[in-house]
């Protein structure tokens, strides 16, 4: 569903994705798993279009670029941007629009009461906490009911409620078929549903896990730390 071949980006002479290349099939979690600065937002970036790269990505067969691949896939960006002047109830309508969207209703009113943003409809954007702009982000993201969606350090600055809810989320998504592609640098926040993972540090793929493939009992926790700390790639 989502598919990177050999993607790099550059920041004038700063290499911060060097020849990525990995994907992402339906009903799979894949995790990009990294400290800071290792790229993964920069590839998540670039998978939603939202930066020029080289090389290809493409979302369910289409050039992720294109509105066909754009329909497809939802987005939660590590530092939310709603519009300070609209309500949490106008952010939704204004992707249901958007995305034209028909019967939207009853799926937003689901989503907001799943996230206890229900009693917060009439809140403005520039009103809201960091955890409930959060919230609202995932909200829409995946009021669209997208086939694949592309997660940026989803947990940073939820409430337990939200963590529980954003997990539970996940695997909901995953068990109907989404294809999920979520990056962060908390290996707890990964380890009950993923199917892949990329280990990334100083731009490039590391080490490439599959669950239940680890070698000499090796657990996902020693391999992420014998690379990141010890400088090592496998």
């Amino acid at each position: 569903m989502i598919d990177i071949q050999d993607v790099s980006k550059r920041y004038g002479k700063f290499l911060a994705n060097d020849s990525i290349s990995l994907t992402v099939n339906s009903g799979e979690l894949t995790v990009l798993l990294g400290p800071n600065g290792a790229g993964k937002s920069t590839l998540i970036k670039s998978v939603c279009g939202l930066l020029r790269f080289s090389g290809t990505i493409t979302v369910g067969g289409y050039d992720n670029r294109s509105a066909d691949a754009k329909r497809l896939l939802g987005y939660v960006p590590e530092m939310p941007v709603l519009y300070p002047m609209l309500t949490v109830y106008e952010h939704l309508e204004f992707i249901a629009k958007a995305y034209r969207l028909s019967d939207w209703q009853p799926t937003a009113d689901e989503l907001l009461r799943r996230f206890e943003l229900d009693d917060k409809t009439m809140k403005l954007g520039k009103e809201l906490s960091k955890g409930m702009q959060q919230k609202v982000s995932v909200c829409c993201a995946l009021l669209p009911q997208p086939k694949a969606v592309v997660l940026d350090e989803p947990l940073v600055g939820l409430d337990p409620h939200g963590i529980r809810e954003i997990k539970s989320v996940i695997a909901d998504l995953k068990s109907s078929g989404c294809a999920l592609l979520i990056s962060t640098h908390m290996i707890e926040s990964v380890e009950e549903n993923w199917d892949s993972t990329y280990i990334m540090k100083g731009g490039k793929v590391a080490a490439v896990c599959h669950r239940g493939e680890f070698p000499h009992g090796q657990t996902l926790e020693d391999i992420y730390f014998a690379i990141t700390e010890g400088g090592e790639d496998a």
